[in-house]
């Protein structure tokens, strides 16, 4: 017998605690929700509006919803395109392997280009949060010709990162090392309580924006309590920490930048606006750079919105994706 409990009158939640998807539909409505399969991989995605393509990317721990606030409105302009990350939402977890190969970010962005074909698209501009942001920077190196326009938010490049790492890197991002732990150690620790990790991990990124919505909170605490879904954004991690690096030090090897012009957004209030140079950075692996700091934490499209929005207008018109 399922139980529904009422929630401040409009949320419901299972017995088992488990949020109700088809209650979050709120956040975006007008978006068409279906999934496609790219080589036997079902990816999770929902598109609206008219105009020039615009893949959005989320990051982690959350879902496509993470672009509720700004998808509506870019959707008036161009036809929008949200995909949950393989792993990551309503997409679905491939079994993992030693490698960490079906995870690894050229994995993901092969996924998304993918999409974006089986969508009529051959060319497009992207947007990227956090792994999101990660997945597009891979998306625009291994297939330069797809990308019109790259945009990353809140990140610098995973091998900078590497490279640079520090005790405060350990200490700010000490989930960048747990998550990529082996022997199941934080599957099991995650799973014993997934709302309060996703809460408390949202929660110490936030700082001095608008607060998060309680709707999308309640679809991120409903997919990452599926066990396939920790498992899999672990491994998303631990491919960053191995076949992610060997792609990225062979692009370096090889000379192989960004081609495509480049905005990258980011939090004066995070870790990435106090420790990085991030136009700076960016410019050691990409040709044609922008950037802007805006006035949040982590988590740009969900607590600065409104500044969000302006800067990928403005970018996108300034390079034709308008």
């Amino acid at each position: 017998m399922l139980i529904r409990i009422v929630v401040n009158g409009s949320w419901t939640r299972t017995a088992g605690g488990c949020w109700d998807r088809a209650m979050t539909d709120q956040l975006l409505g007008d978006f068409d929700r279906r999934t496609i399969d790219v080589e036997g991989v079902g990816i999770h995605v929902r598109t609206a509006g008219d105009g020039p393509p615009l893949l959005l990317l989320h990051g982690y721990p959350q879902t496509h919803v993470i672009w509720h606030r700004i998808a509506p409105a870019l959707a008036a302009t161009h036809r929008v395109v949200l995909a949950d990350l393989r792993g990551y939402g309503d997409s679905d977890k491939p079994a993992s392997d030693a490698e960490h190969l079906r995870y690894s970010k050229r994995a993901m962005a092969r996924d998304q280009l993918l999409v974006m074909r089986e969508l009529g698209f051959d060319r497009f501009a992207v947007a990227g949060h956090d792994r999101g942001g990660r997945v597009a920077h891979r998306l625009a190196l291994d297939h330069p010709g797809a990308v019109s326009a790259l945009a990353v938010l809140d990140i610098v490049p995973t091998r900078h990162v590497f490279q640079h790492a520090d005790k405060d890197f350990g200490l700010g991002y000490y989930h960048w090392f747990f998550l990529a732990a082996g022997n199941g150690i934080p599957e099991h620790l995650i799973g014993r309580d997934p709302e309060f990790w996703i809460r408390a991990r949202m929660g110490a990124r936030h700082h001095g924006g608008t607060p998060f919505d309680e709707a999308a909170q309640a679809e991120y605490v409903r997919c990452f309590s599926d066990p396939a879904a920790i498992h899999a954004s672990c491994e998303d991690y631990r491919a960053a920490a191995t076949i992610d690096l060997v792609h990225d030090d062979e692009d370096a090897a090889a000379g192989r930048r960004v081609t495509a012009p480049l905005l990258a957004l980011w939090g004066a209030h995070g870790f990435v606006g106090r420790h990085y140079d991030v136009p700076r950075v960016w410019r050691g692996y990409a040709d044609d750079v922008r950037g802007q700091a805006l006035p949040c934490d982590h988590y740009l499209p969900e607590e600065a919105p409104e500044e969000t929005l302006r800067q990928l207008r403005t970018f996108l018109a300034d390079h034709g994706a308008a």
